[in-house]
């Protein structure tokens, strides 16, 4: 009692402190560094924020045999033409502490790399996808110059268009500084790049804050000048990243400079004098806002996720670790937030995030952004390269992506083991998109997806999409000692389909969500998924089974619904009359899947009361309705064996939350005799294809 007492006064405390700190005026570069100085010294009476739910009793959702699987949307590399010339120069943040250094040894181990902090991480609440780990390039060492070829092969064929490192001075001392020589050595690498000064000192808390600190900074005049001349050699090059002509640098964070008018003077007036010419100065927001022109610079450069305060969701998530101190935050709203801000007076490249969750680097105490995705990612990059620079010059559109390779820190576009290549195809459809503005992928005709167990039900759904004429797509998914069976029979048919073999997991659920997420990023608009329902533990599973079928496929009903998603752009989802029932049916086995699938999509919970769902998982659906289940990347290892189960499975929970999703995506959800002007049956109670649970 006694401690839930002094956090309830602290948070008391703290949040009146901060409503009077927001409402006093002040320039906004003195707001920053009280905030930074305040954060430094009193760091002890912020409050714990909310915690995380005890985890359900009924068993855990995290992968406990290995952690490197594909999850649904992952992507192989997949070399493709560029637009030319590219509607923005993309410049992503670059790490190089992966290579083993004395100082790190020091201080943190023998052999000591960023991948120890990265392969160390655990899962700590249900759907926390950690370890993350690396795909292709796997757990590389920046001591072998091969590595970084690679990566800026890599950068290239994706549309990056420079890297920006990471430079670590320290009063004349550098860290980290080998790869950058070595790029710098290699002329085979012919990628821009640039440098950012992280100007911070080294401290145990991986945050630049000073409490036991490794190695400090120690700003001078003569610091100043010892610290341009060292970098003069990249500035020089040939390869170096040029604003307006001028070689571009970064310093992290200005406000820790003493005097940073006089820093950046001294520093033009080196470069003058000793041929470089005119420089160009940025800093990251990071942790000031303040005008450039405040510290004598020429731009600033946005760093998400600094600086922004979007919803906490940790009081959402249901606990691995019981002691779990971290943070969940809601990496949706970041996007939107930073998509939304004006650009202001002053010069500002801006920026995008492809992830953060430092769980890696603060044990049971990071700070996690869920819902991060690549296609979510896709959609802020393209909307800021069209909206935002819209209007610039060339040498203005410029775009810094945070990060290429901060593993540790879950912000990395290089491929991982859960998504390939899916963050450098986002990255490439974003630029791909934003080339031709107010472009769309090309939408096709729809799609016909037919998970095909039972091969004799197979044949009976072929016969009314025969004797329809509608022209589909179609693929069929079976397991794989079926293929040849469903080979034979659309051969006989004379029907031309895509066959699709799948694991027997997840029984129809899993391979259409495998094809869905596929056909999304091909640009189809419409599914109908159907599956060769027999329910074979019930007596009326073929009824149940020809009234699903018969009213999404008969002929006159394809018609009317194709109509329908034409006529309405926000129609999501269309099921079969009848069958939209309360999310009650059987909630007692499917409650503790529903309710952690809707924290997983960051849907909101369902209401029991008043939610529906469409039974028997057969029903049309635009796709784009479908984008909160698709963005999960939910995982093979999720599904359970298939053991007949009648109910309670994790497919069973998707089942009930499509509708959900495509409610919470803002789209509709009506019934097939609705959208085609016919009327509804009477309700019949209680359901006749279940019984309540």
């Amino acid at each position: 009692m006694t401690s839930r007492l002094n956090e309830g006064l602290r948070t008391l405390l703290f949040n009146s402190l901060r409503a009077a700190f927001r409402i006093t005026p002040m320039p906004e570069r003195m707001r920053d560094r009280l905030r930074q100085s305040y954060l430094e010294r009193f760091a002890d009476t912020l409050p714990q924020g909310p915690r995380g739910k005890q985890g359900d009793a009924t068993g855990e959702r995290r992968a406990r045999v290995r952690a490197d699987v594909p999850a649904i949307g992952w992507l192989p590399r997949r070399p493709a033409a560029l637009p030319s010339p590219l509607p923005a120069t993309l410049v992503a943040f670059y790490l190089p502490q992966f290579h083993a250094i004395p100082e790190n040894d020091a201080w943190w181990g023998s052999g000591f790399t960023e991948w120890r902090n990265v392969s160390r991480a655990l899962p700590q609440f249900e759907g926390h996808v950690q370890p993350r780990l690396p795909g292709d390039l796997g757990f590389y060492d920046l001591r072998n110059p091969q590595v970084m070829r690679e990566q800026a092969t890599l950068a290239r064929e994706y549309g990056i268009g420079a890297f920006c490192f990471y430079y670590y001075w320290f009063g004349g001392k550098t860290l980290l500084e080998a790869p950058l020589q070595q790029w710098l050595g290699d002329e085979s690498i012919d990628l821009p790049f640039c440098l950012c000064w992280a100007n911070e000192n080294w401290s145990r808390r991986w945050d630049g804050r000073a409490d036991d600190i490794l190695i400090g900074q120690q700003h001078s005049a003569e610091d100043d000048l010892a610290f341009i001349a060292h970098i003069a050699p990249y500035l020089r090059d040939r390869r170096y990243l040029r604003v307006d002509g001028r070689p571009l640098l970064l310093v992290y964070r200005p406000g820790l400079l003493p005097e940073p008018r006089a820093t950046a003077a001294r520093w033009r007036t080196w470069c003058r004098e000793h041929g470089i010419g005119e420089i160009h100065i940025a800093y990251t927001q990071s942790f000031d806002r303040a005008d450039p022109a405040d510290y004598g610079f020429d731009a600033a450069v946005e760093f998400p996720p600094n600086l922004a305060t979007p919803t906490n969701v940790t009081a959402d998530q249901s606990l691995v670790n019981p002691g779990y101190r971290g943070q969940v935050l809601d990496w949706r709203e970041l996007a939107d937030d930073y998509r939304r801000r004006p650009l202001p007076d002053y010069r500002l490249f801006p920026g995008v995030n492809c992830g953060w969750d430092n769980e890696a680097r603060r044990s049971g105490a990071g700070r996690t952004y869920l819902h991060a995705a690549p296609r979510r990612y896709r959609d802020w990059l393209r909307d800021t390269i069209e909206r935002r620079l819209a209007g610039r010059a060339a040498s203005d559109r410029l775009v810094f992506v945070n990060a290429w390779n901060e593993w540790a820190e879950g912000a990395v576009l290089e491929p991982d083991a859960r998504l390939g290549h899916a963050w450098l195809q986002a990255t490439r459809d974003a630029l791909m998109l934003s080339a031709a503005p107010g472009s769309a992928i090309a939408a096709t005709r729809p799609c016909l997806v037919i998970h095909a167990w039972y091969p004799d039900v197979l044949e009976e759904i072929l016969e009314v999409l025969v004797s329809g004429g509608h022209r589909f797509r179609v693929i069929i998914t079976t397991p794989p000692d079926k293929v040849a069976q469903i080979r034979a029979i659309l051969d006989k048919r004379g029907i031309d389909a895509e066959i699709e073999a799948h694991e027997n997991r997840g029984r129809d659920i899993l391979p259409f969500l495998r094809v869905a997420n596929r056909l999304l990023d091909e640009g189809t608009e419409l599914v109908l998924k159907l599956h060769t329902k027999k329910s074979p533990h019930r007596q009326d599973g073929d009824a149940w089974r020809n009234q699903l079928i018969g009213h999404l496929l008969s002929p006159p009903r394809v018609e009317g619904i194709v109509r329908a998603y034409h006529d309405d752009p926000s129609l999501g989802v269309v099921a079969p009359e009848g069958h939209v029932q309360p999310l009650g049916y059987y909630w007692g086995a499917n409650e503790s899947n529903v309710r952690y699938l809707t924290a997983r999509l960051g849907i909101g919970a369902p209401r029991v009361e008043s939610d529906d769902f469409v039974s028997g998982s057969m029903f049309w659906a635009r796709l784009e309705a479908l984008r909160p289940v698709l963005d999960a990347h939910l995982d093979d290892w999720e599904f359970e064996a298939e053991a007949g189960q009648v109910d309670g499975t994790f497919a069973h929970a998707i089942e009930r939350v499509f509708a959900l999703a495509a409610r919470d995506a803002g789209y509709g959800v009506r019934t097939a005799a609705s959208v085609c002007g016919e009327p509804e049956p009477p309700a019949s109670q209680p359901y006749p294809f279940a019984r309540r649970g």
